[in-house]
């Protein structure tokens, strides 16, 4: 559907949730992709699981303002996502499961510094020099991305570009990260390092993390999670019993297909 009149006002009731409101995607001119989503997620890790195309990385990219709400609301940390996309990328980072997606500059340093440029200080000010210089020192150095810093982006591992792409979005300090199938393309030590940053940072409330995923263990290492099934919510609450409904399914489905 197109021409969608947004509503007067987004739900600002909580500026620590995730709020989705009946909640509806299309494709353009295609089917349904989300219908009826209702969740309130406050929790500070939260992982959304399902089989290939249930929905979870359409609900991300609608809590992320990139993809269209055909209606519905939803809000983030007090932002409209529908209405207000400006004050919803100072809002939100997303990580993707393939970081040449988000690598935009030509080397290490320079594509952190894009994020850094954009920051401003507590009264409003853009940085100096020697502030930018300063933070992008720091978030190279807390990422072990130092010794990388002139390399060109493109001669980096999987590893190596994923660790960057995280760099890039936390040195922002979003107050909600994204993360879709982050660990998905990458060797055992960098799946590690990646996931540990982000359930941990989310831990010591740096900020609260969504995370999109097929690693049933990582997704049992949140505090709660949603199941969606066919474009809708199947289940939301704690992750252990989450994940535990969804297990038992997909036993099911499995065995009916190899009765």
């Amino acid at each position: 559907m197109t021409g969608r009149t947004p509503p007067a006002r987004a739900p600002h009731d909580d500026d620590a949730a995730v709020r989705l409101a009946g909640v509806q995607v299309a494709a353009p001119g295609g089917p349904i992709l989300l219908d009826g989503v209702d969740l309130y997620l406050t929790a500070p890790r939260v992982a959304v699981v399902g089989e290939n195309g249930s929905g979870k990385s359409t609900l991300a990219r609608a809590v992320a303002g990139l993809a269209e709400v055909t209606a519905g609301e939803v809000a983030v940390h007090g932002v409209d996502a529908v209405r207000d996309v400006k004050a919803l990328r100072r809002t939100v980072g997303m990580v993707f499961a393939n970081p040449a997606a988000q690598m935009v500059m030509p080397t290490v340093r320079e594509d952190v510094e894009l994020t850094v440029k954009a920051l401003t200080d507590d009264a409003g000010r853009r940085l100096s020099r020697a502030e930018v210089a300063a933070r992008v020192d720091a978030a190279l150095a807390e990422h072990r991305l130092t010794d990388l810093a002139e390399r060109p982006c493109l001669s980096l591992s999987s590893g190596q570009a994923q660790r960057l792409a995280m760099c890039s979005v936390l040195v922002g300090a979003p107050r909600l990260v994204i993360a879709d199938e982050p660990t998905s393309l990458l060797d055992g030590r960098h799946r590690r390092i990646v996931a540990d940053r982000l359930l941990c940072g989310a831990e010591r409330g740096e900020f609260q993390l969504l995370l999109v995923t097929h690693d049933l263990d990582l997704a049992r290492a949140c505090d709660a999670a949603v199941w969606v099934h066919s474009g809708r919510v199947e289940r939301h609450g704690p992750a252990a019993e989450t994940v535990a409904a969804y297990e038992a399914f997909l036993d099911d489905a499995v065995a009916r297909e190899l009765a």
